[in-house]
């Protein structure tokens, strides 16, 4: 299966966006949405290219660089007792780590290279200026990815993502929040990069360790990505992607397309120090007032009162949310 298909002439302004593409969060692919950016354009005439292109920003900052052995083929993860990393980190300039990522490539002997979410911004000052995203709001800072063929392993991000393929080709593989459980997360205080993984999308079809995942594998979504091209990736939506080419370059945003004053992650770490301990009925219990008070799947909770009447449940302007909220610091200080 595919996601959503867009051509960028599609979509011409942040609300156009959010409207088409985020709202009904799902994955979408864009087609050519930054074809005309210069680093699109650098990187079709070489990697050399690109590099010289993109080392004029360059503000000599020192970045990490994941190394791995070419047997690894790219596919930095656990080791086999998940205790460990099939990989090196190590630290050198941005300027020293790209040089070293065009200069290997092509070569079979050495290392693959990997630098990962690298704040233009801070990294490349005025690289973000010379290559414009005009569906998001100009405020919404971009991240830079470059290395050789690579295999990022499903992971989830709890904002919403969009990436675009400045050079190479890139396969993403993705599967829907709903199936979580049958994904076989990895654990969730020791990862490659900071999100958890699923150990099932990385193993083996044929792997018998996760039968749940099996039932499932053939609900994922694929999308093939050329340079110029972009995907949406909605918040909390697994993802594996791959880099096919021997050097490819990404430029991705991560932003709340819904944004609210505390993010949700917040409360599902609060949840497991509160709910996921008690006993299954009395969890049961607090799944359906979840329901009915935070997922609302019947409706507003006081639908039969009229609006006045909703008190701190009414909309949340500031001064439902500043009750709500020094209510929980309350309870929490309490504690």
């Amino acid at each position: 299966m595919k996601p959503r298909e867009f051509a960028a002439h599609d979509l011409a302004d942040p609300d156009s966006f959010l409207r088409e593409v985020a709202e009904p969060c799902r994955p979408a692919i864009i087609r050519g949405l930054i074809s005309g950016w210069p680093a699109v354009r650098s990187a079709e005439q070489s990697p050399r290219h690109f590099r010289d292109y993109v080392l004029q920003f360059d503000a000599g900052k020192v970045a990490e660089a994941f190394m791995g052995e070419r047997r690894i083929a790219g596919k930095y993860y656990y080791n086999e007792d998940l205790k460990g990393f099939n990989f090196e980190r190590q630290r050198m300039s941005f300027g020293t780590a790209l040089d070293r990522i065009v200069a290997t490539s092509d070569s079979a002997a050495e290392p693959s290279m990997y630098l990962g979410s690298l704040p233009t911004d801070e990294y490349l000052p005025g690289f973000s200026a010379q290559n414009v995203l005009p569906v998001l709001q100009a405020a919404t800072p971009a991240r830079i990815w470059l290395g050789h063929a690579s295999n990022v392993s499903a992971h989830y991000d709890s904002l919403d993502n969009l990436a675009c393929v400045v050079a190479g080709n890139r396969r993403f593989t993705l599967y829907s929040p709903e199936i979580t459980s049958r994904l076989y997360m990895g654990p969730i205080d020791f990862t490659m990069a900071g999100q958890p993984v699923s150990l099932a999308a990385s193993a083996p079809a044929d792997d018998e360790r996760f039968p749940l995942f099996r039932e499932v594998r053939n609900q994922a979504l694929v999308a093939e990505l050329s340079a110029g091209d972009a995907i949406y990736i909605p918040k909390l939506w697994w993802h594996q992607v791959e880099a096919l080419s021997p050097f490819n370059a990404l430029v991705n945003y991560w932003w709340d397309a819904f944004p609210t004053p505390d993010a949700p992650s917040i409360a599902l770490l609060l949840s497991m120090i509160t709910i996921a301990e008690r006993p299954p009925q009395e969890r049961l219990a607090w799944k359906a007032f979840f329901d009915h008070y935070v997922f609302r799947s019947n409706g507003h909770p006081l639908a039969h009162l009229p609006p006045g009447q909703h008190g701190v449940l009414g909309p949340l302007q500031p001064h439902n949310y500043d009750k709500l909220r020094a209510r929980v610091m309350q309870l929490l200080r309490k504690g």
